[in-house]
């Protein structure tokens, strides 16, 4: 349905108050640019691994392959 068929006159209106404590939608940039997305593609099972160890540390498997990119990335300079 496109947005225009949409009727929206029984939704109130935000107030200000409720504006202001509104949270951003998606993730925030980690510093004055924001991450880039890419496709990479990598085998099922370690994908598997990786999303095992991520729950594990408590983070985001994408989280994780970041991290651990960063960290070869390092040794390796």
């Amino acid at each position: 349905m496109h947005d225009e068929k949409i009727d929206f006159s029984d939704i109130p209106e935000l107030t200000d108050d409720q504006l202001s404590r509104a949270g951003r939608v998606g993730r925030p940039p980690l510093s004055n640019s924001a991450r880039e997305l890419i496709a990479i593609r990598i085998d099922p099972s370690l994908l598997r691994s990786l999303r095992v160890e991520a729950t594990r540390a408590g983070i985001g498997y994408q989280t994780l392959i970041h991290r651990l990119l960063e960290k070869h990335v390092r040794r390796s300079a």
